[in-house]
């Protein structure tokens, strides 16, 4: 398997198929020894995401805020 210049590579079909994983799927990636293990988030695991939406004390827009991560560029 060959990773793209984008950094992508593709699942093969048989374990997308095996471990349920569909294209609204949300997955992790978890360095271990000697590696990087696919792990495939299961629903209570977003569940805090999903908790804590809405939840910040700041409010600035989507602009202001990727002035901030590209270092005010």
């Amino acid at each position: 398997m060959r990773v793209t210049t984008k950094g992508q590579v593709t699942i093969p079909q048989r374990i997308r198929e095996k471990l349920g994983i569909t294209p609204s799927t949300e997955v992790d990636f978890v360095e271990s020894d000697g590696g990087v293990l696919l792990r495939v988030l299961k629903r209570r695991d977003r569940e805090g995401l999903v908790r804590t939406r809405g939840s910040a004390t700041i409010r600035m827009t989507t602009e202001q805020i990727l002035a901030l991560t590209r270092g005010g560029k």
